[in-house]
């Protein structure tokens, strides 16, 4: 992989450990908050990667541990990996390649999101969410685990 290519193997990538901070804004309320914690994605038996968040948020309401969980799974092109929910339901699709965006409707919601690769060893994506229910910005940063 060359430094200032995004990867071709989105899967190879990806694997490990990676530290993660996020904030968090909620445009409706003014409300702002962070995540602070660790990314893992373990290779597993059906080929693809399950995502594992733990961490610290930090919202006025609430301070705590909390974490995420997702499945990836690759596609036909190495440079990207569709994410699914532990259950099983799709998600979206997650690559650095062309826009690097893509969507989720999530009934009343839109969501949206954008990947950015920065180097071999860090990248950011956001999520940009509005609808009736929600109006957030959520802005993600890793950087590979030393």
């Amino acid at each position: 992989m060359k430094d200032h290519q995004p990867p071709e193997d989105l899967l190879a990538y990806l694997a490990g450990e990676w530290s993660v901070e996020r904030t968090l804004l909620d445009r409706a309320t003014g409300t702002r908050g962070t995540f602070t914690g660790v990314v893992r994605y373990i290779r597993n038996p059906d080929g693809g990667l399950d995502y594992r968040e733990d961490g610290t948020m930090h919202w006025p309401t609430h301070t705590g541990p909390a974490f995420r969980e997702y499945v990836l799974k690759p596609g036909a092109d190495r440079r990207a990996l569709d994410v699914f929910f532990p259950d099983g339901r799709p998600f979206h699709v997650m690559s650095f390649s062309g826009l690097a965006t893509d969507e989720h409707w999530c009934d009343p919601d839109d969501y949206h999101v954008r990947y950015s690769w920065q180097g071999p060893d860090a990248f950011s994506f956001t999520w940009d969410v509005h609808g009736p229910a929600k109006d957030l910005l959520l802005e993600s940063h890793l950087e590979r685990a030393q």
